[in-house]
């Protein structure tokens, strides 16, 4: 059996981190699409991600992009700490941008020409500075660097490149602070990817040492990839530092994170459970671009599907399924996490709310607040947000 006081002690602790880019515009490769309301400026965004944290209890963190929110002054980065602050937030993860510059056609840390990755390498560490004035915990990296055709560049030289460049901005790490190494299967180069897969994450912060972990983006895998394997591995070596939760129905597609496969999200999540990962040293982040729907509902179903998820994967009966394990009951251990998985939790999550002093349904409570109707009206004339393609 299942102690589902356990149950709601560990849902009342968890907390999803949202992206600052989710709340800006956003569109497909070919196209970004305005919405009204949408913020001008990274302390807008920090509003809007308040209303998310306001009605769900457990989003007390925003990540930022770099540049995509960089805010001028030298205290720039403390002042927007401290409006974070005032609205009951924090800011998270500090993510790099090495993909939007011209420079970086060839790549970035991985370039051929030293010019251009000591160019990457600076803007890497510049990210540090701003985790040192934000407080900010995590420095998250994603590389778009990979090659075309065969013959282009070095493969080998290039893994030699990103670890020379990597070393550099791991030694500049502070206290307490970590590097957390994003990887991707291909795209936007479609020969060779210098970062394509866990395993090449995985070694690199391996040689780098304790404060280099991986990430793991749910939709950065080949189709059939079980995930979940991989969560298991890497937090059995100490090395899952966080996830990129979103949803795909081909690659990358950035949806609502659980949209496309809930099963795999509680499965994913089982893992996490099962491996003593539900812990703030593991960063539950979402990373996701809402194009065609409104933003922060979107938003706040992500986080609701992420509880979902979790509270299905506490339920696990972990006692049988051992016992079925263990006598070679393929069927019944089956039949004890399809159990877990077919249970509507819904309920559970309302009481959780009700018990937090929250709403029991988020997504009518930010309805009735009146703050989509006030951005509208507010935000009028300005440069929107968005992620610049």
């Amino acid at each position: 059996m299942t102690d589902l006081a356990a149950v709601k002690a560990a849902l009342k602790t968890q907390a999803v981190e949202t992206p600052s880019w989710a709340y800006g515009n956003s569109g497909t490769r070919f196209k970004v699409f305005a919405q009204q309301g949408v913020p001008r400026s990274p302390k807008e965004k920090l509003d809007d991600a308040a209303q998310v944290h306001a009605v769900t209890g457990v989003a007390p963190t925003v990540a930022l992009h770099i540049p995509w929110d960089k805010v001028d002054g030298s205290d720039g980065y403390t002042d927007l700490a401290k409006h974070a602050e005032e609205r009951g937030l924090r800011l998270g993860a500090i993510n790099s941008n090495t993909f939007q510059d011209d420079d970086y056609r060839l790549g970035s840390i991985c370039h051929p020409d030293a010019t251009v990755r000591r160019k990457a390498v600076d803007h890497l560490l510049e990210c540090v500075d701003i985790m040192d004035a934000t407080g900010s915990a995590d420095l998250k990296l994603w590389f778009a660097d990979g090659t075309n055709y065969p013959g282009q560049d070095d493969i080998r030289a290039r893994q030699d490149r990103l670890a020379e460049g990597l070393a550099e901005v791991y030694a500049r790490l502070g206290e307490g602070q970590r590097m957390l190494l994003e990887y991707k299967l291909f795209e936007p180069s479609f020969y060779t990817t210098d970062v394509p897969d866990w395993g090449t994450a995985y070694a690199h912060c391996l040689k780098l040492g304790p404060k280099a972990q991986v990430v793991v983006d749910t939709g950065h895998h080949a189709p059939g990839t079980n995930i979940e394997f991989i969560v298991a591995t890497l937090l059995r070596e100490g090395k899952l530092g966080g996830f990129d939760f979103n949803s795909r129905f081909y690659a990358d597609d950035d949806l609502m994170v659980g949209a496309a496969d809930p099963f795999q999200l509680f499965r994913i999540m089982y893992e996490v459970v099962r491996g003593g990962g539900l812990t703030a040293e593991v960063a539950f982040m979402l990373d996701q671009c809402h194009n065609i729907e409104a933003k922060i509902p979107a938003i706040i179903r992500s986080v609701m599907n992420v509880q979902e998820a979790t509270a299905k994967a506490l339920l696990v009966d972990r006692g049988a399924l051992a016992q079925a394990q263990v006598a070679g009951d393929v069927l019944g251990a089956n039949a004890v996490v399809m159990d877990a998985y077919n249970t509507d939790v819904r309920p559970l999550l309302r009481e959780v709310r009700d018990e937090m002093g929250l709403d029991p349904d988020p997504v009518a409570a930010y309805a009735r607040s009146g703050w989509a109707e006030k951005i509208v009206a507010e935000r009028v004339g300005g440069q929107q947000a968005g992620w610049g393609a």
